[in-house]
């Protein structure tokens, strides 16, 4: 590894270090999310009222509509607390390239969402009676994380400074995540009946072309969101 490789990946690393110990503090973003979570997993459990294979067949559904919306939630929370802290104009004046910056909010950002969906994995399991603890769905489950936090990354940090950034943020994030949604949702469907990896490798082709897409753009776009 290079000098400015190893350098570049140590602000990284610290950048996400300070989000995780900011978090650890006072659990706020991640109890939100995990909150939210749980109760939208029991009123669709308790709403679609399904049993066996009805059910299985609704757990992709369910399980991507809840890490989706609760990663919306933590994303807008994260942004909005590192702006009245005051922590994102320092990160600015600091001397750190701002696709650093983005990479070391984009993983925290990631490791919120891995912990729901660490979280939701085993309740749908439970709740809709589908084997979603397998290696393979457990990939998807992550290439499909890697896009969503990525693209909302980007788009919290364009949404900060606006009035209606609540609203903002889930208007411009769900269109733009909608073919690493629907990619991870087929993927997920396909490997709970039971299909190998292999069988859905259109899917999962997809998800890592989004990903590279997602990553490679917000990157680029991030130093200029961010000095507007």
């Amino acid at each position: 590894m290079s000098t400015s490789a190893a350098s570049f990946a140590r602000k990284v690393w610290a950048i996400v270090v300070k989000d995780v110990t900011a978090e650890l503090r006072t659990w706020e973003m991640v109890s939100a999310m995990l909150v939210f979570s749980l109760l939208a997993v029991l009123v669709f459990s308790f709403a679609l009222d399904l049993q066996g294979g009805l059910a299985r067949a609704a757990a992709p559904g369910v399980l991507w509509a809840t890490l989706a919306f609760a990663g919306n939630l933590g994303l807008g929370r994260s942004l909005a607390r590192e702006q009245h802290s005051g922590c994102i104009d320092g990160l600015l004046l600091a001397p750190v390239d701002h696709s650093a910056i983005f990479f070391g909010k984009a993983i925290g950002n990631l490791l919120a969402i891995g912990v729901v969906g660490i979280v939701l994995l085993p309740v749908l399991t439970v709740l809709l009676d589908a084997p979603l603890i397998r290696p393979q769905i457990i990939l998807v489950t992550l290439l499909g994380a890697i896009g969503y936090a990525a693209a909302g990354t980007l788009l919290a940090t364009m949404a900060i400074n606006t009035r209606a950034r609540e609203v903002m943020l889930p208007v411009l994030l769900l269109p733009l995540a909608m073919p690493a949604l629907i990619a991870a949702v087929q993927a997920t469907a396909w490997l709970i009946e039971g299909g190998a990896l292999t069988e859905v490798r259109n899917w999962i082709g997809l998800l890592v072309a989004y990903d590279l897409i997602i990553v490679a753009v917000s990157m680029l776009l991030f130093g200029h969101v961010v000095r507007e």
